[in-house]
C-alpha cells in the first residue's frame, strides 16, 4: 500500500513490530525492481515525499520511519544507536522479503545501511549514499555539544528548544525550506515528549558504531554511487571525499547549488541519478 495523505501530506499506513516498538512504512509502485529509501536525523520519510512517487513510476519503492522518528514509536528506554537501527533495517528487509534491493541513504541513514551490509549481512543489489554519516570523525558542531551536554539541552524551555531545532533544520538546506515543510519536520519534536525524544536519539549516536566497519569499506563489492551537495554545511564536501577514498570503486557526483538535503534542494537531479544504473565495480 502506498503512502497516503493527511494534514501533513504524508502517511505511512503499514506497521511492523520491532524489539523496541512499531516501525511505520509504505510501499509505492509495484511494477519494477525494489528500491529502499533511508532517511537520517532529525528527519523522517517525509523527506522522500516528492522523490518516492517519481521513482515509483518504474520501481517498487519502500519508505519507512526509523524507530524513534516521524510516525514510528517514540518512548523512553529505546535503543536508538546506529548498531540497533542497522539490525532493525536488516530485519525490515527480511520482513519485506527483499533479497537484494537497491538501497538509497542520506545522513545517518548512510551509517545504518553500511553497518547493516557489512556487519549484519544485509544484501543489496546496489547502493547510493549522499551527504551521509559514514565514518571518520563526524561527531562535530552542535551535534557534539548535544552529546556532551544532554541534560542541559533536555532542560531548555520549549520555545528555545523549538528555535534550536528549526535553526538546525534550516541549516541543512542550501535553498531554504518552505514554512509548511519546516513545520512538518518540527512536528515530532514539539512538546515535552517530542523534546525528550529529540535529545534521546542524538545522545545515542556515536562514532563507536561506525568504526567497526571502516576497515571493510574498501571490500564492498556491489555497485556504489556517491552524491554530495557542494554547499552541505552539516557534512561538508570533505566528508564525501573521505567516503570516496574509502570506497574507491564508487561513482562520485558533486551536486551544485545544493546542501545536505538533496531531496529538498535538488529533487529532480536526485531522481535522475537514482533512475540511472549504478556502474559495476571495475
Amino acid at each position: 500500500m502506498g503512502a497516503g495523505q493527511d494534514g501533513t501530506g504524508w502517511v505511512l499506513p503499514e506497521a511492523v513490530e520491532t524489539d523496541d516498538g512499531v516501525v511505520r512504512w509504505a510501499r509505492l509502485g509495484g511494477r519494477g525492481e525494489p528500491m529502499v529509501l533511508v532517511h537520517g536525523t532529525p528527519y523522517s520519510s517525509y523527506l522522500w515525499r516528492d522523490v518516492a512517487p517519481a521513482l515509483a513510476r518504474t520501481r517498487t519503492v519502500y519508505v519507512f520511519d526509523h524507530l524513534g522518528y516521524g510516525q514510528s514509536d517514540q518512548h523512553e528506554g529505546q535503543d536508538l544507536t546506529l548498531a540497533a537501527q542497522a539490525r532493525r533495517f536488516a530485519r525490515l528487509l527480511e520482513h519485506w522479503g527483499l533479497e537484494a534491493p537497491s538501497v538509497v541513504a542520506n545522513d545517518i541513514g548512510g551509517a545504518i545501511v553500511l553497518r547493516a551490509h557489512l556487519l549484519e549481512e544485509a544484501r543489496y543489489g546496489d547502493l547510493t549514499i549522499f551527504d551521509a554519516v559514514s565514518g571518520g570523525r563526524w561527531e562535530r558542531g552542535l551535534f557534539a555539544l548535544m552529546r556532551e551536554n544532554p541534560e542541559v539541552f533536555a532542560a531548555l524551555p520549549g520555545y528555545a528548544h523549538e528555535a534550536l531545532v528549526a535553526a538546525h533544520l534550516r541549516n541543512a538546506s542550501h535553498r531554504g525550506l518552505r514554512p509548511e515543510v519546516l513545520d512538518t519536520y518540527l512536528a515530532p519534536w514539539r512538546g515535552a515528549d517530542g523534546q525528550a525524544a529529540y535529545y534521546r536519539q542524538y545522545r545515542q549516536l556515536a562514532e563507536a558504531d561506525t568504526r567497526p566497519y571502516e576497515p571493510l569499506l574498501a571490500d564492498i563489492s556491489i555497485p556504489v554511487r556517491l552524491l554530495w551537495g557542494r554547499h552541505d554545511r552539516i557534512l561538508p564536501p570533505e566528508y564525501g571525499t573521505w567516503l570516496h577514498e574509502h570506497i574507491p570503486h564508487a561513482e562520485m557526483h558533486w551536486i551544485d547549488d545544493a546542501g545536505h538535503l538533496l531531496q529538498e534542494d535538488a529533487p529532480a537531479r536526485l531522481v535522475a541519478h537514482l533512475l540511472a544504473d549504478v556502474p559495476a565495480p571495475r
